[in-house]
């Protein structure tokens, strides 16, 4: 799975360079005031991609960190209404509370004659 992960993040990085090596052509973009600025057209893109991804990166963020925060909160007000339950007093096991005795073995033969 690791091989696929690599060989598909090998793949975009291929297709992004190849587009920047076609796509290297100033593009002139009007500003305001009548001001003109001439920038290659992978850099346009890739500042485009930029200022649509990272305030949503951003939202995404701090939404988790929010949730988080507020599942750390809630979590910590289940602990304290439900304590776990108590363990058991007393012996830890029943062999522990009375020794059991050994058997008696019975010989039943007589003891020869010395």
């Amino acid at each position: 799975m690791q091989f696929l992960k690599t060989l598909f993040w090998v793949a975009l990085a291929v297709a992004i360079v190849l587009f920047a090596s076609i796509n290297w052509h100033a593009v002139t973009i009007n500003l305001w005031g009548g001001l003109e600025a001439d920038i290659k057209l992978p850099v346009l893109v890739l500042g485009a991609f930029l200022l649509g991804f990272l305030p949503m990166l951003l939202l995404h963020r701090a939404r988790m960190w929010s949730m988080k925060r507020r599942l750390e909160g809630l979590e910590r007000q289940a602990a304290l209404a439900h304590p776990p339950a108590a363990a058991p007093v007393g012996p830890a096991t029943p062999a522990a509370a009375e020794p059991v005795p050994e058997p008696i073995v019975v010989d039943n033969r007589t003891a020869p004659n010395a």
